[in-house]
């Protein structure tokens, strides 16, 4: 199975959350594969310094990561697809991703909660902390649904 995060710039939210659920899925030897994109992202930008640091304070190594921009082909590719905020959901749709795509914290909790992780860009390290609390919470609950009942298979 493969897994996509989408949020906006793809130098905040997104990274920082493949790089928590890949432990996580690495904890849980699960065959899930992860990465993530951005509806607007500017190609090979880095982790944002917020997410860098956070990533360090946590053990969760965002060093290497280089944005990329939302694409059909990325949407085609995922298994499942996971937005940080509606937006997210609906460009990610609107590339072909219906069926497959969902609010990150609709699909951590199995219901519709229309509740977006926070954005963080250009605010405070606080801010980056708080949104990396969200998600460690949020990715657990993921993680334990994929490992008790992975998508099911979405035709193109």
């Amino acid at each position: 199975m493969h897994v996509l995060f989408v949020c906006t710039g793809n130098t905040c939210r997104s990274p920082l959350a493949e790089a928590i659920a890949r432990r996580l899925i690495a904890e849980r030897a699960l065959d899930v594969t992860v990465a993530s994109a951005g509806t607007s992202a500017l190609e090979g930008m880095p982790a944002s310094d917020g997410s860098l640091l956070v990533g360090l304070e946590r053990s969760y190594d965002v060093s290497l990561h280089r944005a990329q921009r939302l694409t059909r082909e990325l949407v085609a590719e995922a298994d499942l697809v996971l937005g940080m905020a509606a937006h997210h959901v609906e460009r990610a749709g609107e590339l072909g991703g219906q069926g497959k795509v969902h609010l990150l914290t609709d699909y951590a909790l199995n219901r519709r909660t229309g509740r977006a992780i926070a954005d963080p860009f250009g605010g405070d390290v606080d801010g980056y902390r708080l949104m990396a609390d969200d998600l460690e919470r949020e990715l657990a609950r993921v993680v334990e649904r994929l490992a008790k009942e992975p998508p099911p298979q979405v035709s193109p």
